[in-house]
């Protein structure tokens, strides 16, 4: 079908329908007048038959018999019947008569309507032949009816190769793209044309993929838009559908959302192998084939590489790898799954160049870009292409560099973040109790697991600390926040608990002097850390436990008849507020009663209510005929989430009691005269315990400090033996007075008894109580004479 040809040979505007028509006989006189001249001219068809057409339509129309016959027409105006002049193109025809006169046949019409027709054909010419735009008509079928040249250049068409058939028989590799980058196949489009056929509802913007005859090894992209073709009854004669190639600007499209993708993805973690994986991912399929990402191994360790001496890739470790369409062996894949594997390259190999060079390296359809920040190569990645696709364009190799900055941001990111962590580890682990103090009073098991992801090391810490008269002191704690930080608070606390823990402060008088020393240290610090701690003393003679807290979590215990109870401590403020009492409470605690220390990490997440995890604590520790290391293990696995968001610590504690026959004590009486009696009474002790090599120096022991405590002290007064791991000789009176230890010159009576003391023990010291205070002195025993 052409649209060129302005000859009108009969048709358009002139049909006989449309236009004014009169029949003229070869005198020019009018024969026959149609209702469309009289409505064009004026004049009623009984007063133009039998006139001559020059002399109805004025002097203009005279000449109208003489002009040659043909297809030609010819503008000009003519008079109206009432008067004005009418601008109309006139068409003269000859009619063919059997043996009569020659008569012709006048059409006409207004010169507007032939102006507008003209424009029209123009049009409709210039998108048959010359528009970029590719149009075709379907019929009411869905079958090809008609396409322009632009179809036949774009898709390697030919008209009578479509006519009658269905977009499925034409184009059988078709898609329709859809919003999540996937595909519906061809008869999704033939669908679509034939609910535009049934509907009216005209379908804007859709994008089409496809190859083409003429590049079959490419895929191209249309935007497609239907709209329905009716007849003048308004019934439906077909669908027309109008497209662009869009396949440049689809092409960039896709570049901009990969580029978009590693902002989101690529960004958004400090895991160097999640980094890798995510760039593999996003580049694969629709932009290479195959991808493989490769750290050189001090960056896997968190260290910063040096410089290449000799240009080998003996160091490089291969940490992702994606093949487009296939699977990849099951020996590739699974080490593909496994940890980063060492990977070496030809000397002559584009990846071997690259890493020696720091800069990208094309060889084919291969591109390698190095992983480079701050001026540092961190490893490389391998992009690749298989045939038919085409190799990387200058444009493509600058967007695989931009991919590749990304990402080495990233992984530079998580190395460094990466060393962070180990060193903080090494730390905390350096701070933290490798090894509790075995103690007769208790038996200890403990866990520690920093947070999973970017938060790692916190501040948690716990510790058993022995004491004066076998007392064990219990601590747990935690330093808000994670990192170096966190971790090195952390060791200061600990060592400022256990040096006030030797001092034998009751639990509120150590929370209140770590208050002071805390708010003195982090008061000045711009972010101040919260520190909440909770100290426990046991004394395994009293079987009685004293525990204060400051801001931190209760204890739970657990009775040797399996009974679970969150102990009721008042809740103090954290260290560091200042001002604030702490209050100390004591509970009796049988013997093998099971206490547990924790922080809020082990039983408080976002998910997870606090009370859901001390309900599920208690659950996991009410099992009875555990031993400590294992009710830990079962602990942990219960109640810990699979990526805990806070470090959590756990200290067990399983408490032991003296026995009778290891305590001796006796009531003092104010009497210096009964010194020698309590002498003898402890030397006589010693004996039934098998320890009379120890007689002579717990006697002067003895005599020292009950003389003290009668001269010095006040009622009540006592003596007390206790035998374990080692002799301990305690003398407690109501005084508050400590005694010093003084060094007598040569010519002094007296001040020489603590010095004594202090020389044939091992250790000395006084705690106060609220009645007074104890003066107590111990001295190993030899294993060899224990009973």
């Amino acid at each position: 079908m052409s649209f060129r040809d302005t000859r009108l040979d009969g048709c358009g505007p002139f049909n006989a329908a449309p236009s004014a028509t009169a029949v003229l006989d070869a005198r020019g006189t009018v024969t026959g007048w149609s209702p469309a001249a009289e409505e064009l001219f004026g004049y009623a068809s009984k007063e133009a038959l039998g006139i001559p057409v020059g002399d109805l339509l004025g002097d203009t129309g005279r000449a109208a018999p003489q002009q040659e016959p043909g297809n030609v027409y010819t503008v000009r105006s003519v008079l109206h019947r009432d008067g004005h002049k009418v601008r109309v193109a006139l068409l003269l025809s000859p009619l063919e008569q059997d043996g009569g006169a020659p008569a012709w046949l006048l059409s006409a019409v207004s010169a507007a309507r032939l102006e507008q027709w003209a424009s029209d054909q123009a049009l409709l010419s210039g998108l048959s032949d010359q528009s970029s735009i590719a149009i075709t008509l379907y019929d009411t079928q869905g079958r090809f009816e008609w396409i322009n040249t632009a179809v036949e250049k774009q898709f390697g068409l030919m008209l009578e190769d479509c006519v009658g058939r269905h977009v499925t028989d034409v184009e059988p590799h078709g898609e329709i793209l859809v919003e999540n980058g996937e595909g519906v196949p061809a008869p999704g489009l033939q669908r679509l044309i034939e609910r535009v056929v049934q509907t009216g509802e005209p379908v804007t913007d859709v994008r089409y993929r496809t190859p083409i005859p003429a590049d079959p090894h490419h895929d191209h992209v249309w935007s497609f838009t239907y709209f329905q073709l009716q007849d003048y009854e308004g019934r439906p004669l077909g669908v027309c559908e109008a497209g662009l190639d869009i396949t440049d600007r689809y092409v960039a499209r896709q570049r901009l959302a990969l580029l978009s993708g590693a902002s989101g993805r690529i960004g958004g973690t400090l895991d160097m192998g999640r980094a890798a994986d995510n760039l593999a991912d996003l580049a694969v399929p629709e932009f290479a084939d195959l991808v493989q990402v490769d750290l050189l191994e001090p960056v896997l360790r968190g260290e910063e590489p040096g410089p290449s001496t000799d240009g080998t890739t003996r160091d490089l470790r291969r940490v992702a790898e994606r093949l487009a369409d296939h699977e990849l062996p099951a020996a590739a894949a699974a080490a593909a799954a496994a940890s980063p594997r060492p990977i070496e390259y030809a000397p002559d190999s584009p990846q071997s160049r690259c890493l020696a060079e720091g800069r990208s390296v094309t060889s084919d359809q291969v591109v390698v870009v190095p992983l480079q920040a701050r001026g540092t190569v961190l490893g490389l990645a391998t992009f690749a292409r298989v045939p038919p696709r085409d190799p990387f364009d200058p444009e493509e190799i600058a967007l695989a560099e931009e991919l590749v900055c990304r990402t080495a941001v990233s992984v530079d990111n998580g190395r460094r973040y990466a060393r962070e962590r180990a060193t903080a580890l090494t730390l905390q682990h350096d701070l933290l109790p490798h090894r509790l103090a075995r103690h007769a009073a208790v038996e200890a098991a403990h866990r520690y697991l920093p947070a999973a992801g970017p938060l790692g090391v916190g501040g948690d810490w716990y510790d058993v600390i022995p004491l004066s008269g076998e007392r064990v002191g219990l601590v747990v704690g935690d330093v808000a926040g994670h990192g170096l930080r966190a971790a090195a608070t952390m060791g200061r606390m600990r060592t400022t608990v256990r040096a006030l823990a030797a001092m034998d402060f009751a639990p509120d008088e150590l929370l209140a002097r770590l208050d002071d020393l805390v708010a003195q240290s982090l008061g000045g610090e711009d972010d101040q850390a919260l520190v909440t701690c909770l100290y426990a003393i046991y004394d395994p003679v009293e079987r009685h436990c004293v525990m204060a807290r400051a801001g931190h979590l209760p204890p739970i215990v657990v009775a040797p008849d399996g009974r679970v109870e969150i102990l009721d401590l008042p809740t103090g403020p954290p260290l560091g507020l200042g001002g604030l009492p702490f209050e100390s409470v004591g509970f009796d605690l049988p013997e093998d009663s099971l206490l547990a220390l924790f922080t809020d990490g082990l039983v408080e997440t976002r998910d997870r209510d606090i009370d859901i995890g001390l309900n599920e604590l208690c659950d996991a520790l009410s099992l009875p005929g555990r031993q400590l290391e294992e009710t830990c293990d079962s602990v942990m696995r219960a109640v810990l989430p699979k990526s805990p968001e806070d470090d959590a610590a756990l200290l067990l504690v399983r408490v032991h009691a003296l026995s009778d026959d290891q305590v001796a004590s006796w009531d003092l009486p104010a009497v210096p005269a009964e010194v020698a009696r309590f002498r003898a009474l402890a030397v006589q002790k010693l004996a039934e315990w098998g320890h009379s090599e120890a007689a002579f120096v717990i006697e002067l022991v003895v005599s020292e400090l009950v003389t003290n405590a009668i001269r010095y002290g006040g009622a009540p007064m006592r003596l007390r033996l206790i035998r374990d791991r080692s002799l301990i000789c305690e003398v407690s009176d109501g005084g508050h007075t400590s005694p010093h230890l003084l060094r007598a010159a040569q010519e002094d009576e007296g001040g020489r008894g603590l010095f004594l003391v202090a020389q044939l023990m091992e250790r000395w010291g006084t705690r106060y109580t609220p009645h007074g205070k104890t003066i107590w002195a111990e001295m190993p025993i030899d294993a060899r004479t224990r009973s």
